[in-house]
């Protein structure tokens, strides 16, 4: 840890607000010397509260990535553990809910937001549908009773409720899937397990400890610990910053923060080149110097929130371009930030490429006014160790950037 010093005032510059929230994300601590244990799996949860799910796969799934990130190379089998199988010797640590978007979270943790599953009680989209089937929901909740972990697709065969066959994007579920997922939503269903990231049903009660299912924890006490356990995360932020963290209202977290701030456990700050007000944790320490270094996947929960990106990173503009027609992507289809030393100085479009068992590089980019040189030498090093880490035995460079030559060399 670098030598640091605790705020004496209530006024950051920017460069201290930029290594408080890198340190409070966990990139100013040592990379484990051996292999990654369940222990050291626990405590970074306990850091960053939540790891976001997600389909896309051209590199590696979302929810492993941050893992990667903060202590390198790991067996994903221990993630997958955590996440989707219990035994006496190792108890469920994770849990699948709508803790940011879709995200896995401490199973302690889960009763935190129940206000969230009564809002959601006919479901987060389709709430129409759900409504008019009620009948559906009572028959998928027996199904899964009488089956055991199930995916919407082998509810629907039980009971016999649809036409086989019926394919198709998310806007055109079945009324199963759509139930299903409104039942989830609720809490009445949770994820037993995935297999081939398809979400497995079963009932909450015989997923989750009878201790976890049986708390209630009110909406504001509930909204004042994941005000808190956001403002803990980030490090530093202003009441946007915090909202997005855990997807909350400003109805209800301004009285969070007020009650936070009379309590000591947040501290009003002012941070030069912010318009708004930020919070900093009460007790932070604020590093004297940048540290971290590692590649962020598009959901990393360092770069959740792009406008806070861009606040941090000296206007750094990043945007996810899945969903943007190819000839118009600036950067990529799947492009991970660099972060070199505590800044963002870069970006990379990859994928893991099981064809020729390589990470293919597709586009390297640098950031106005680094110099290729500057960053070449750990952006490779980091590249190999994620190819390392993916059992892929090189890594390929593309030509789209202006890092990719200084790169090639770099891996040579």
């Amino acid at each position: 840890m670098a030598s640091s010093s605790r705020t004496a005032t209530a006024t950051l510059t920017a460069a201290q607000a930029r290594r408080v929230a890198v340190a409070a994300q966990g990139f100013h601590e040592t990379k484990p010397s051996g292999p990654v244990t369940r222990a050291h799996l626990k405590r970074l949860v306990a850091r960053l509260q939540v790891l976001q799910l997600d389909s896309v796969s051209v590199a590696v799934r979302a929810h492993y990535a941050p893992v990667f990130s903060r202590l390198g190379p790991y067996d994903r089998d221990i993630l997958d553990r955590a996440a989707w199988s219990h035994s006496a010797r190792s108890p469920r640590l994770l849990v699948e809910y709508w803790a940011h978007e879709a995200a896995l979270m401490a199973v302690d943790d889960w009763p935190l937001l129940r206000w969230r599953m009564r809002e959601y009680r006919h479901g987060r989209w389709g709430t129409e549908i759900v409504k008019k089937n009620a009948k559906l929901a009572d028959d998928i909740v027996a199904a899964v009773a009488a089956l055991g972990p199930a995916t919407a697709g082998q509810i629907e065969a039980y009971l016999e409720s649809e036409p086989r066959g019926r394919k198709g994007p998310w806007w055109d579920r079945s009324d199963t899937k759509w139930v299903a997922e409104a039942l989830w939503s609720s809490g009445v269903l949770t994820t037993a397990t995935r297999v081939g990231f398809a979400r497995h049903y079963d009932l909450t009660d015989r997923v989750l400890p009878a201790e976890v299912v049986g708390r209630d924890v009110g909406e504001a006490d509930a909204i004042r610990e994941l005000t808190l356990r956001a403002a803990t995360a980030l490090g530093v932020g202003t009441e946007a910053d915090i909202r997005d963290y855990f997807r909350l209202g400003a109805r209800q977290v301004k009285p969070a923060i007020a009650d936070l701030l009379s309590a000591g456990e947040l501290e009003r700050v002012d941070i030069e080149g912010w318009s708004a007000p930020a919070y900093l944790r009460g007790g932070r320490i604020v590093p004297r110097r940048d540290r971290g270094t590692a590649l962020l996947c598009p959901f990393d929960p360092l770069i959740f929130f792009r406008p806070r990106v861009e606040r941090l990173f000296g206007g750094y503009h990043y945007r996810i371009e899945i969903y943007t027609p190819a000839q118009k992507r600036q950067f990529g289809y799947y492009v991970w930030p660099f972060l070199l030393d505590g800044h963002l100085v870069g970006r990379v479009d990859l994928k893991a490429d099981r064809v020729t068992n390589t990470l293919h590089v597709v586009g390297a980019f640098a950031e106005d006014g680094r110099e290729p040189s500057q960053v070449t030498a750990a952006l490779a090093a980091e590249l190999r160790s994620m190819a390392g880490w993916l059992g892929l035995d090189d890594v390929r460079v593309g030509e789209r950037g202006d890092l990719v030559t200084a790169l090639r060399r770099a891996l040579r």
